[in-house]
């Protein structure tokens, strides 16, 4: 029988100067995939190297985290962009990550969109194929991570990407199936306990309660915590303790 497996990653390096947010040190100590934020949304220059090189002291996958560049409302505000701009400022994005990762002795090994980007290319064809352009044009074998059923990962597998479908383990979920926006009460989880046994069933049933309290099914080879999050840290090692705890691997989806 064959153990049911799944990778966890956490958005990291979204501190800026003296700002400091979250605790990447302790997350990457947990997690075994790391979304590491590429200046526009979040992050500064020697925040991200540093972000970067402990991602490669600890073993941890490093993948370019890209959104919009917006800094005053940190990548969650929707922006409708030219899709060719747009596309170069994803390329310009993983560009610079991969260089600081590529620094410390690591590379960028996939890409993550952040907040609304995320959000937008679920049903935005524009532009989730502006983002599927950019990669493409960068660096085809870089696997990218999306919600399962978007248009996002669609296009990207038609364009010959490999797609890794993700879930949330802080976040609350629509009856379709997608994030409930953070504006709404309910969205954002916080209780490590609770959550950890909702990722547990998620991973080895494939299904989770919605907010209304519709049961959905969610095929899913990543869970994310998010690094900002209330309670991060506490939350990824009770998932961590809870996965182990009911048989399930936790290994990064690529090498």
């Amino acid at each position: 029988m064959t153990l049911p497996r799944i990778d966890l990653n956490a958005d990291l390096g979204e501190s800026l100067g003296a700002w400091r947010l979250g605790d990447d040190a302790a997350m990457l100590d947990v997690v075994t995939s790391a979304n590491i934020a590429c200046g526009f949304h979040a992050g500064d220059s020697l925040t991200l190297r540093e972000t970067c090189a402990k991602a490669v002291e600890r073993g941890i996958v490093i993948g370019a985290q890209v959104g919009y560049r917006d800094f005053v409302g940190f990548g969650r505000r929707f922006i409708d962009m030219d899709s060719a701009e747009l596309t170069a400022d994803v390329i310009y994005q993983v560009g610079a990550l991969d260089a600081l990762a590529r620094v410390a002795g690591g590379k960028v090994s996939y890409v993550k969109p952040h907040g609304a980007l995320y959000n937008a290319i679920v049903t935005h064809e524009d532009q989730a194929a502006a983002v599927v352009a950019a990669v493409v044009a960068l660096d085809p074998t870089l696997p990218v991570l999306g919600l399962p059923d978007s248009a996002f990962l669609r296009l990207a597998a038609d364009a010959g990407l490999t797609t890794v479908a993700e879930a949330f383990a802080d976040r609350a979920y629509t009856a379709a199936g997608h994030l409930v926006p953070r504006s709404e009460p309910g969205s954002v989880l916080d209780d490590p306990a609770a959550v950890a046994r909702r990722v547990v069933r998620l991973v080895t049933e494939g299904r989770v309660t919605a907010i209304d309290g519709t049961e959905i099914a969610i095929a899913a080879h990543s869970v994310c915590v998010h690094g900002d999050s209330s309670r991060a840290v506490a939350m990824a090692r009770a998932i961590r303790a809870a996965l182990a705890d009911a048989g399930v691997a936790v290994d990064p989806f690529v090498s």
